[in-house]
């Protein structure tokens, strides 16, 4: 199940504050900062840092060029 788009808008990295990528084939919200990504369980972002698992530097690139990948926080305008 995706998230919801409001809830998007107001998702942030719990360490530095920053936009995330949501990856829905991967289920995950991905820092590409700090290359880490949070699971998505269901419809809940599980954002806890000691959650947090480090992806590697394929992980990295797919999840960057990635098309669908939407990012967090409110469109700057």
């Amino acid at each position: 199940m995706a998230l919801d788009p409001f809830l998007l808008e107001l998702l942030e990295d719990p360490v530095d504050h920053g936009p995330l990528l949501y990856l829905v084939d991967a289920s995950v919200l991905y820092n590409p900062r700090r290359r880490v990504a949070y699971e998505v369980r269901g419809s809940i972002p599980v954002l806890l840092p000691d959650e947090a698992r480090a992806v590697s530097d394929e992980e990295h690139g797919r999840y960057v060029a990635d098309p669908e990948a939407r990012s967090t926080g409110r469109p700057v305008s």
